[in-house]
């Protein structure tokens, strides 16, 4: 294993998510699309943690087979968690109508990003790009909430959203504890870790209201 601090905590992530995916998963039968979105956005990131994971740990070199096939895979399923969090975020906020609105924009900028990932660049970069703006408008729709209803998920969310923006800064300024033992890319997934943890208070939160009504 090549990078096994980035590829453990890789792994580490993946696991927590799909536990998250499976802890949402609807008890009662019917339409529940707030649930099934945040069911897509934890597993596409486990999709994503787990292919990123194995890239990390043993396909190191960007020109090796392994390297070209998958981490295209990471960087798509990354572009799926932005589009989830998209319909998450205009769920909670707007009407059904001007929810679907979002949603299709949200298709249109997933089918932009997939072409310049596939052909253009593969840059983590340009993954953070595209769901950087996707959190803050999720921040933003927690804060709004939080501020109308004083629910400490809503809070927790927040916190959330906050750290999953420090670990994109820190990722991108390579701040990591060691540079062998713990690097930024392993940093960045501890982070995240704790992010998505508290996003997940959230939705279990909003899962349970949902199931009252």
């Amino acid at each position: 294993m090549t990078q096994p601090d980035v590829a453990l905590t890789d792994y580490a992530l993946a696991l927590e998510c799909s536990i998250f995916a499976f802890l949402l998963r609807p008890v009662k039968q019917g339409s529940q699309s707030l649930a099934r979105w945040f069911i897509i956005f934890f597993l596409s990131i486990a999709v994503a943690a787990a292919v990123g994971g194995t890239v990390h740990g043993f396909y190191e070199d960007p020109a090796s087979c392994g390297s070209r096939k998958l981490w295209p895979v990471t960087l798509i399923a990354i572009g799926v968690t932005a589009f989830a969090g998209t319909n998450i975020a205009a769920t909670l906020q707007f009407d059904k109508k001007t929810a679907i609105h979002f949603a299709r924009a949200a298709v249109a900028v997933f089918i932009v990003y997939c072409a310049v990932v596939l052909f253009l660049a593969d840059s983590f970069l340009i993954a953070i790009v595209d769901y950087l703006p996707v959190v803050i408008f999720l921040g933003w729709v927690f804060f709004q909430r939080c501020r109308q209803t004083h629910q400490h998920a809503f809070r927790n969310g927040l916190i959330g959203v906050f750290m999953m923006l420090l670990a994109a800064v820190a990722q991108q300024a390579r701040l990591g504890i060691h540079p062998k033992y713990f690097n930024h890319n392993a940093v960045y997934h501890l982070i995240q870790a704790i992010a998505l943890l508290l996003l997940f208070t959230t939705a279990r939160f909003l899962n349970k209201q949902n199931e009252a009504i």
